[in-house]
């Protein structure tokens, strides 16, 4: 350690930046930039200014998160569904989709359209009514009834009328005015409804309707089974219907004779209006005669539908009613048509269901067309028009959630031939057997905006699996899916030791690293390996290449935390390499990769060793494993790097780095962290490919002076803060350090029972599926930076203080989470000695100087550490084709080395203009297309100078850093800082990100306590700071990215994706880019009844609501009883068409030609009305002429 403590003493003084670091004016004021004495001023002119940000959300993606609710408007095609976090999505035809969000966040528990007028009406569970405003691309609440006494339970809003019916759980049914939000004075009390005799409540209103025969008639159904029907011209009940079986919907036949009921016995009743003594028909739908005479017991039926066809018998459609004693069945859909029943199977529970009819008037054959089907999970719309009842494709991303997301990443501004290459591949592999009619929800109008560039989400799955999503203008799409599975052999438990590796998840992507102009794509596992892809348009015979690294430290590293609790520090070093274990490579044969030899070595998976023919898309090239060592598992992957112009990958963990060649499939570099700024020379590169086969005995003491012993090479445990700035593993489990330690508390016993040899990885716990609040404690900032680590990386870390108390982290143990709060007793963010492991955080290949002397740029490694240490690692790479795929590589010692406060998080290069430096990439080539003689294929690479201009080449680049605490730019090669800023300090920053903004570049982080943040470039001015999350929590944490264009996203629900913006010009461009909700349209016109009908059929039509329900009539209501609350949206907000010149030209259009039909139509009448007076007149000159001679007794 004194070794150690002497060279990190001897680079802070030599380091310009370290020095700055260290000296009371850099960062001593509360976030502004400081500045150091430079050998040359940097001109750059910034062209950002705070005016150029604005954060707000865009749009939402994926499955409403918990549904609640369904609504459908028939005229404007348009679907709502609610949630119980009190969302609300509104879905049109594709690229209409709304998010809307209420306030209280109280669960939804209906919703109901205003049908053909823009509105929507909710019904939340705080017992308030919401009415919003959809006729603005952004909807927005005009009105909200608060009920104080009673509690919402039902509402019901007829077709073409302003008066809703709200049914209470106190079974009263209450009146409001839509227009004016107002309670009626006109109230049904249950007492009234029910007869006096009656000796029980009836319980709370489950069912309102009017009847389709006549409007003046509301039946309102109670829970316990009484049914009534309410005149509401004479204000008293027609009929009581008392039935013993509880009652959960009731639907009509569209002529109102008839209604069905669906109980909770799991039957279905028919009444008719003429006798409503007895139903005139019970049926168990699915309880079947047992052999004793008595029917099977069945679930509830939670809702019926019974609709009405014209050529064929009535749709009874219905969830629920299975047996009780089938157990395991999933959830089922039933379809009664005529005497035929089809049972659809549901993946997950029904939350609602609603059939979508051709009318919308309830008084006329219903003609069902599909059911929307709303699943706990899931939305599917099923065609009725045909006999086999198949879905509809769903044109929505509702399946992000099919594995829970893991990662996420997000590109901006791709290559624009990559969407359709990947789009075209991925078509060939999409399901069939769906409906051939068009997506029934086709609402709204969406046109794509002016202000679209390629976007590219990438979503890693626990599963393995990688999807690919179309991004552009706000909208997402499935583009490709990739499995990573399928690179690996199926564990197999019968396997001996396999058993012991069998994880739930052994195959879920912790991170993705892609580079889109060369195709090629890495993925990082939760079983510590990582798979590099290929793009290729052909399908190809392959063999996957497997390297094992065996990235472990020696016992001499890192000394055991209960050796010095109060003192900590490193163990002297031993003479010799400290380099992490060396490493062997195999044709993708670990099973003989782990010889008798080496004692407890083996691998989490077993890469598949056959030549396998691949189809086109993403083939697997290489794979490079980490194996368990003497029985401990490996350290779960950090950080990762691949840059496609040098043909290198780099990657770390809280042991150490490793560089992989993968054009020669050769390890360049593993080492410990330690060793990488060692005073020595550490550096032992292999010159050419191991051999095939080696034994692990000869490669593991390859790259040491003294021979160990196996057991002096074991792998040791990493603490504290030791993994930060990428989405690391959630089941990651530390090593033991010299003896096994006994762990303590509950979770001792059960830890001590699973043996060294088990595997330490728990079900992998999706990004998806974290719901636990970040402490950010002013006061105790480092504990509970510690507690948020341990929820972010799932990996157990402690302090010297706290060695012995510490177990792994249990993501269900309420209990053990609020320990681990506690425990750490720490304050010192920066403190070395609290640190016995550095773990690698981030890694960024790029042209830069490695050391001070050089004068011009070459190949480097920036290696940023968990203790803020720089490493700029400087690389030789042969230029010619052919050379590079035989001479090998040559990595340098250590060259410049930089320090800032907290875990380094992210790199950015800027040249002396300002301008980004991107990183060089080699153009993209399919390996395995036809040769071609006359264009061979070559490696075309793409460098990116400093800058354009010839006379400021020497002069070097900028060099940005961004840690958890604070941000620096270093001028390049001289190491000076020229700026430094302290982002926070009660918190600390999660994600950052170099990104390109309005034609310049800034600084855009997200931290802890839920602030979003941008700094200018170079000199890091505070451009924007938004409190945009007041408590962010691990999902957001795990999953939030920024890109270019001010854009970024994260996953706000284990099944939603939500992109947001921070920059003004897309916020002034966003309702360009949003769908319109509402568009113009006729109502239909309702069917002639007939003379008959009209006459037999009683006088719906006369019904005047506003005679019965106005104040004149009704009076007002109480005001105790409900609270008006005006919207933000105001009063007028109803009277102004959508925004927009669009909308407004469009209604104009559309009035236009409904004038001209109407006028054209006025010109008919008038023609007829001339023919027919001509006739007439003919006639009555004919008759004139025949009677002018009669007498008038002849008549």
């Amino acid at each position: 350690m004194k070794k150690f403590r002497k060279v990190l003493d001897g680079l802070t003084t030599s380091s310009p930046g370290g020095g700055t670091m260290g000296s009371p004016s850099c960062g001593s004021a509360a976030g502004t930039p400081t500045t150091a004495p430079t050998p040359k001023e940097i001109d750059v002119q910034e062209t950002l200014v705070s005016e150029n940000f604005q954060l707000c959300k865009t749009v939402r993606h994926g499955f409403p998160y918990q549904p609640t609710a369904l609504a459908f408007d028939p005229v404007q095609k348009i679907l709502a569904i609610g949630s119980r976090s009190g969302g609300v999505r509104i879905l049109g035809r594709p690229g209409v989709d709304c998010f809307c969000q209420h306030e209280s966040g109280a669960a939804v528990l209906q919703l109901q359209f205003l049908i053909n007028e823009g509105a929507l009406v909710t019904a939340c569970a705080d017992d308030t009514l919401h009415l919003w405003n959809l006729r603005q691309r952004r909807p927005a609440i005009l009105h909200s009834l608060k009920f104080n006494r009673e509690r919402i339970t039902f509402c019901h809003l007829p077709f073409q009328s302003k008066w809703l019916y709200v049914g209470t759980e106190r079974g009263n049914t209450h009146i409001v005015n839509i227009e004016s939000f107002i309670l009626s004075g006109y109230v049904i009390m249950w007492n009234k409804a029910i007869e006096l005799s009656t000796k029980t409540h009836p319980g709370p209103v489950v069912h309102l309707s009017d009847s389709p025969k006549d409007e003046g008639k509301l039946l309102i159904g109670f829970e316990s089974g009484t049914i009534v029907q309410w005149d509401l011209r004479a204000k008293k009940a027609d009929f009581r219907i008392y039935y013993d079986e509880a009652i959960h919907s009731v639907s009509w036949h569209h002529e109102g004779k008839q209604f069905m009921c669906s109980h909770s016995d799991g039957s279905l009743t028919l009444w008719n209006l003429r006798n409503t003594s007895k139903p005139v028909q019970v049926t168990f739908p699915h309880g079947k005669i047992q052999k004793d005479g008595r029917k099977e017991s069945c679930k509830p039926i939670l809702k019926v539908d019974y609709k009405t066809t014209r050529n064929s018998e009535p749709f009874v459609i219905f969830s629920g009613g299975l047996s009780y004693d089938k157990a395991g069945r999933r959830p089922t859909l039933t379809i009664m048509h005529g005497k035929a029943i089809t049972v659809l199977e549901m993946d997950y529970p029904i939350v609602e269901f609603m059939t979508l009819c051709e009318t919308p008037y309830n008084n006329e054959v219903q003609d069902p067309f599909a059911v929307v089907v709303l699943l706990e999970k899931d939305l599917i719309v099923v065609d009725l028009t045909q006999s086999n009842f198949p879905v509809f494709e769903n044109p929505y991303p509702m399946d992000i959630h099919e594995s829970p997301v893991t990662c996420t990443a997000y590109f901006a501004d791709c290559p624009p031939d990559i969407i359709p290459v990947l789009y075209s591949i991925g078509a060939k592999h999409k399901k069939t057997g769906y409906s051939q009619k068009e997506w029934p929800v086709s609402g709204g109008m969406w046109t794509l905006g002016s202000h679209t560039y390629p976007e590219i989400i990438i979503t890693g799955h626990a599963d393995g699996s990688i999807k690919f999503w179309d991004g552009s203008a706000i909208t997402l799409q499935m583009l490709y899916k990739l499995k990573t599975s399928k690179v690996f052999e199926k564990p197999k438990p019968s396997e001996g030791r396999a058993a012991e590796l069998v994880d739930e998840d052994p195959f879920a992507v912790q991170m993705v690293s892609w580079c889109p102009q060369s195709r090629i794509f890495c993925v990082v596992g939760i079983s510590a390996h990582i798979i590099l892809y290929r793009f290729s348009k052909y399908d190809a015979n392959t063999q996957i290449v497997s390297l094992e690294v065996r990235l472990q430290c020696e016992s001499e590293d890192v000394i055991s935390p209960s050796e010095n609790e109060n003192n900590p520090c490193f163990s002297e070093p031993h003479s010799g390499s400290h380099s992490p274990q060396p490493h062997h490579q195999h044709p993708a044969s670990p099973g003989g990769g782990t010889p008798e030899g080496v004692k407890d070595s083996a691998l989490c998976l077993k890469v598949k060793d056959r030549v396998a023919r691949v189809p086109p898309g993403y083939q697997a090239e290489l794979v490079i494993q980490l194996p368990w060592m003497d029985g401990e598992p490996p350290q779960q992957i950090s950080s990762l790097d691949i840059n496609s112009a040098y043909g290198l990958l780099a990657f770390g963990n809280c042991n150490g780095l490793a560089v992989v060649d993968y054009l020669q499939k050769t390890i360049l570099l593993c080492m410990s962290t330690l060793d990488l700024y060692g005073a020595a020379d550490p550096y032992q590169r292999l010159t050419r490919s191991p051999r095939r086969n080696r034994q692990s005995t000869s490669g593991l003491t390859e790259l040491s002076d003294n021979q160990q012993s196996v057991d002096m090479e074991r792998s040791k445990s990493p603490t504290s803060d030791h993994v930060n700035g990428h989405c690391t593993s959630p089941t990651s489990q530390p090593c033991s350090a010299g003896k096994p330690r006994i762990p303590m508390g509950p979770e001792g016993p059960r830890l001590a029972r699973r043996g060294p040899g088990r595997p330490p990885f728990r079900k992998a716990q999706s990004a998806a599926c974290m719901e636990i609040s970040l402490p950010v404690s002013h006061t105790e900032g480092y504990a509970s930076r510690r507690a948020m680590l341990q929820q972010l990386h799932g990996v157990t870390m402690y302090s010297h203080d706290e060695h012995h108390t510490a177990t792994p982290y249990c993501w269900s143990d309420r209990e053990s989470r609020e320990n681990s709060f506690s425990r750490s007793r720490s304050s010192s963010v920066s403190s070395i000695d609290r640190d016995t492991k550095e773990a690698i955080t981030t890694l960024q290949f790029g042209e830069s100087y490695g050391r001070k002397s050089d004068a011009l740029p070459t190949p480097c490694l920036w290696v940023g550490t968990s203790l803020g240490v720089i490493l700029v690692i400087p690389m030789s790479i042969p230029t010619d084709q052919d050379e590079r795929m035989e001479e090998p590589v040559t990595i340098g010692p250590s060259g410049a080395v930089l320090m800032l406060k907290g875990s380094v998080l992210r790199f950015g290069f800027l040249d002396c203009m300002g301008a980004l430096i991107q990183s060089p990439y080699e153009v993209w080539r399919d390996l395995n297309a036809p040769e071609d003689p006359d264009r061979p294929r070559k490696r075309k690479l793409v460098h990116y100078s400093p800058s354009s201009s010839q006379d400021t080449c020497g002069e070097g680049h900028l060099a940005i850093v961004c840690s958890e605490r604070q941000a620096k730019v270093f001028l390049m090669p001289s190491q000076s800082c020229l700026f430094v800023h302290n982002i926070t300090e009660s918190s600390f920053v999660l994600r950052a990100d170099v990104v390109s903004v309005c034609n310049s570049v800034c600084l855009a982080c997200f931290c802890a306590n839920g602030h979003v943040m941008t700094l200018s470039l170079p000199s890091l001015r505070p451009l924007m700071d938004v409190s945009y999350l007041p408590l962010t929590d691990m999902r957001i944490a795990r999953t939030f990215c920024f890109t270019n264009g001010g854009q970024a996203l994260y996953l706000s629900s284990p099944t939603e994706i939500q992109r947001i913006t921070y920059s003004q010009e897309m916020y002034d461009n966003l309702q360009e880019m949003l769908g319109e909700l509402f568009t113009p349209i006729e109502t239909p016109e309702a069917q002639n009844r007939g003379f008959l009908k009209g006459f037999f059929g009683g006088n719906a039509h006369t019904f005047d609501r506003e005679e019965l329900f106005g104040e004149a009539a009704a009076g007002k209501a109480s005001r105790s009883l409900a609270q008006h609350i005006p919207g933000q949206a105001g009063v007028e907000g109803m009277k102004v068409a959508a925004s927009g010149a669009v909308g407004e030209l469009a209604r104009a259009r559309i009035a236009l030609d409904e004038r001209g039909q109407r006028l054209g139509e006025l010109e008919e009448r008038t023609a007829l009305m001339m023919t027919s007076a001509e006739t007439f007149s003919k006639h009555a000159h004919e008759l004139m002429l025949k009677c002018k001679d009669k007498k008038w007794y002849q008549f």
